[in-house]
C-alpha cells in the first residue's frame, strides 16, 4: 500500500488548489473525489473566475485537474467510505482500494438540500431533478419549474430557458436573491415567468411528474402543469467522514478551521465549502484560496516532521 504525503478527500477547486499548491512543494498528493471538478461540474456558466469571464462549470474542473495533475498529483475518481488510523490515516474506497496517508484535507464541499415531500425520492429522475446541466436536455419544448431564487436557481433557469418551451421560478420570496446580472437576463428571456411568494407543497403524477401543487393559488389555480422541476434551494455541509473522524463542527455541521485551515484534529486539515472560513461565501475562488492556505500550512507541517 502506496504511502502519500498528503491525501485530499475532495475533487472540487479547493481540492484540486490544494493539490495544485502540494505538488509544488513536491509533497506525494493523492486527490480521492467523486467526480471531477466537485459540485461546480454541475454549475452551467461560471462567470466570476479571474482569468475566465465565462466558462462551463465541467470544463473548469477539467482544467483544473489537468494542472493538479502535470504538477505530479494522482487524481482518482473513487469516493472514501471508511477512515482508519495508526501513525498515519489509511482509506479506504467504494472500489475497496486502500491508501496511506500521513495528512489529511478535507474538501468535500456540500450536498443539495431537498424540498422532503412525499415521493420525492421515487420521482428523482422521472421528472425531479437537482442538476439542470446534467438533466436538462431531457425537458426539451417541456414545460418545466425551479425552485429556488438564488444564483443557482437563476442559471438554472436561464439554461434551461435555451431548451424548455416555458419555465417557471418558483420562489418564496417576493424578490429573487440572485445577483443583478443574473435577474436582468431572467427579466429579458420571453419564456421565464417567476412565481413569488409561493412554496410546491406536493408533486403529482403517477409514474412521472405531470405538475405540483402550490400553496396558494397561481393565476386562478393552486395546481401548476409540470413535466419537469429542479430543486436549487441551497445546499448543506456533508458531514459522514468529518463526524467518523471527529472534527469539531458548528451549530450548521460546518468543520471549525483556524487560519492555517487546520481542524481541530492532529494532521487534518479542511477546504471549501464544508469550512467556516471565507465568510461562507461559497464561490470556487474562495475555495481554491482556502485549498492553497491549507496546502501551504500541510508543506510547513510535513517539512518540520
Amino acid at each position: 500500500m502506496k504511502t502519500y504525503d498528503l491525501t485530499i478527500i475532495g475533487s472540487g477547486p479547493a481540492g484540486l488548489s490544494a493539490a495544485i499548491y502540494a505538488s509544488r512543494y513536491n509533497l506525494n498528493t493523492l486527490v480521492l473525489g467523486a467526480q471531477q471538478g466537485g459540485l461546480i461540474a454541475d454549475a452551467h456558466k461560471v462567470c466570476n473566475f479571474p482569468t475566465r469571464p465565462e466558462i462551463e462549470g465541467s470544463k473548469l474542473g477539467e482544467k483544473m485537474q489537468d494542472h493538479a495533475e502535470k504538477y505530479g498529483a494522482e487524481v482518482k475518481m473513487e469516493k472514501v467510505t471508511e477512515i482508519k488510523e495508526n501513525d498515519n490515516f489509511v482509506l479506504k474506497t467504494n472500489l475497496d482500494e486502500e491508501y496511506e496517508a500521513k495528512s489529511l484535507m478535507l474538501a468535500t464541499g456540500t450536498e443539495r438540500r431537498k424540498l422532503g415531500l412525499d415521493r420525492e425520492e421515487e420521482l428523482m429522475g422521472a421528472g425531479v431533478s437537482y442538476c439542470a446541466t446534467c438533466d436538462g436536455r431531457f425537458f426539451e419544448d417541456q414545460v418545466v419549474g425551479v425552485v429556488g431564487g438564488a444564483n443557482a436557481a437563476a442559471t438554472a433557469a436561464l439554461y434551461l430557458a435555451d431548451l424548455a418551451k416555458k419555465v417557471y421560478i418558483i420562489y418564496r420570496r417576493d424578490e429573487l436573491r440572485a445577483v443583478g446580472a443574473w435577474k436582468e437576463q431572467i427579466d429579458k428571456t420571453d419564456n421565464i415567468e417567476v412565481v413569488y411568494n409561493t412554496n410546491v407543497t406536493k408533486l403529482k403524477g403517477e409514474d412521472s411528474l405531470q405538475a405540483v401543487q402550490l400553496d396558494q393559488d397561481y393565476e386562478g389555480s393552486d395546481q401548476l402543469e409540470l413535466e419537469g422541476l429542479f430543486v436549487e434551494i441551497g445546499s448543506d455541509p456533508r458531514t459522514e467522514l468529518s463526524e467518523m473522524l471527529g472534527l469539531e463542527l458548528d451549530k450548521k455541521d460546518y468543520i471549525k478551521v483556524d487560519e492555517t485551515q487546520k481542524t481541530s484534529k492532529e494532521k487534518v486539515w479542511a477546504a471549501g465549502d464544508i469550512t467556516t472560513n471565507s465568510n461562507y461565501f461559497k464561490q470556487s475562488i474562495t475555495a481554491s484560496a482556502e485549498g492553497a492556505v491549507a496546502a501551504n500550512s500541510i508543506h510547513k507541517f510535513i517539512k518540520s516532521n
